[in-house]
């Protein structure tokens, strides 16, 4: 069928098809006609039946006639089926359509029941470069879905010079509806904050949900004066919902000072707050801290998450037992004990463990190198210079599956950072995974056998067919390999040198 004859088809379903006819009909006649059948379609957007002014508006679009959407876009998209407006504002955005009208059909469509539709209005004025209705668009911080709220932080953020939308995020802040209101006062510029503070120290005190008040505890930790900081002393003494407890402790939790130890005290038992709590107690550090830390370690009963926060404030405190209090919680099946665990042994590794823990922290870790995957990293740093891990790790690099595990147990097998009885003999150990499939094991092979030609300053017994290997290297996919065999192959050369 030539387009002629498609176009007339299209033309008499319109007048004689039924409904869904004559709305595939107007889509195609958009898809296949001439400026000349805007005319057409423009009275099709007038039919009674909705599933036909959407095909239209669909139609519409796709024809391309600015002056014909222009006419018929802005009232589809006030139209009060919800199929119909959405296809009436995508086609408004696919012609480019800007006057004034448009602009006011958007706006409109910031209140529209259909998230989809607040998309599209938010989309549309974004592309004219107006905010449209201000305060639908600031309501729209509020909004459940994040597509839509997010796309409205956005719109604020591009428009936050203008006058109206500045005014309009103040009111909003002040006395806008709860989800609204946080996102407001997380947005509000620092200057607006000290003819707000009388309101923000009120709300602090009780009133609003707890939302609204953690965000004003936000603003007002950001206000560097006394009295702010008063206040959240005060509030936080006076607090009794977890939520902003936890987010009151949080925000103080830099400060240091002894103000926090008896509310991190009271709030230590519960599951919600206690995390935050026990960070508290850490920045306050002294005996009472430190005794009540000790106390969540060794009581059974402490829920995960909290023993979890505990055991990285407890390894910030650097304690003479912390090692002995924290090795055991390893071993925990929640996930999140063992990274607290781990992360307060990284803070002890910081200064270095004393001698005789070296061996146990040694023998409780190696085996647990690969008990999580993102915390490997936290585990090779533990493990770093320890003698006492080697022969373990010489174990596990042949064993394990993970070769991220592979890789740190070679770097940790590098003689440039501990040796042992053993380290003459692990040159067999790094050429095997010259060949590793993981292009960080291949590199960690590869710094292995340079720091080991260097360190023992040995030759190897097969240093020719060894070099040839690293020379193929030097052609690998990965740029880090490459620079490792390098200076392995120049590691055997000026050992055979010298």
């Amino acid at each position: 069928m030539t387009t002629d004859h498609q176009v007339a088809f299209f033309l008499k379903e319109l007048e004689t098809g039924d409904t869904w006819r004559r709305a595939a009909a107007a889509k195609g006649l958009g898809k296949i006609g001439d400026s000349e059948h805007a005319a057409v379609l423009m009275r099709a957007a007038a039919d009674p039946a909705p599933e036909v002014r959407e095909g239209a508006a669909v139609g519409l679009g796709r024809l391309g006639v600015y002056a014909a959407g222009l006419k018929t876009l802005p009232a589809l998209m006030g139209d009060d089926d919800p199929w119909v407006r959405r296809q009436a504002s995508l086609a408004s955005r696919r012609l480019g359509l800007r006057d004034r009208e448009v602009v006011d059909a958007y706006a409109r469509l910031l209140g529209d029941p259909d998230y989809h539709l607040r998309i599209n209005a938010l989309d549309g004025l974004r592309e004219l470069g107006v905010p449209g209705d201000v305060p639908a668009l600031l309501r729209l911080l509020g909004d459940p879905d994040y597509g839509v709220w997010g796309r409205a932080r956005a719109m604020v953020f591009l428009f936050e010079k203008d006058p109206d939308v500045e005014a309009e995020l103040v009111r909003t802040a002040r006395w806008g509806a709860d989800a609204a209101r946080v996102r407001a006062l997380w947005m509000l510029p620092n200057q607006h904050i000290d003819r707000l503070l009388p309101e923000l120290l009120r709300d602090l005190a009780g009133g609003p949900s707890s939302e609204v008040r953690c965000a004003v505890a936000f603003r007002l930790a950001r206000v560097d004066r006394p009295p702010a900081q008063d206040a959240l002393f005060t509030a936080l003494a006076a607090e009794r919902d977890p939520q902003v407890a936890s987010q009151l402790l949080s925000l103080l939790e830099r400060s240091g000072d002894e103000r926090l130890l008896a509310p991190a005290s009271r709030w230590l038992g519960d599951e919600r707050a206690g995390p935050a709590a026990a960070a508290a107690l850490a920045s306050v550090g002294g005996k009472a801290a430190t005794r009540l830390l000790r106390a969540l370690l060794t009581d059974p009963a402490t829920p995960a998450p909290t023993l979890a926060a505990a055991a990285r404030a407890y390894g910030d405190l650097g304690r003479w037992d912390a090692v002995w209090l924290l090795l055991p919680l390893l071993g925990r099946a929640a996930p999140e004990v063992y990274e607290g665990a781990l992360r307060g042994l990284d803070a002890l590794a910081d200064t270095g463990f004393r001698p005789w823990e070296r061996a146990a922290v040694a023998r409780a870790l190696v085996p647990r190198l690969d008990a999580r995957s993102t915390l490997v990293g936290v585990a090779e740093r533990v493990l770093t210079g320890l003698p006492e891990a080697l022969p373990g790790l010489r174990q596990l690099v042949d064993r394990t599956a993970s070769p991220l595990v592979r890789a740190a147990a070679l770097s940790l097998l590098d003689p440039h950072l501990a040796t042992d009885a053993g380290t003459p003999h692990d040159l067999p150990l790094f050429a095997r995974h010259l060949d590793d499939v993981d292009g960080w094991v291949r590199r960690a092979a590869a710094q292995g056998i340079a720091h080991w030609v260097k360190e023992t300053g040995l030759i190897p017994p097969v240093k020719e067919r060894l070099r040839d290997r690293l020379t193929a290297l030097e052609s690998d996919p990965s740029n880090a390999v490459r620079e490792a065999a390098a200076e392995a192959v120049r590691a055997l050369d000026d050992c055979q040198h010298h």
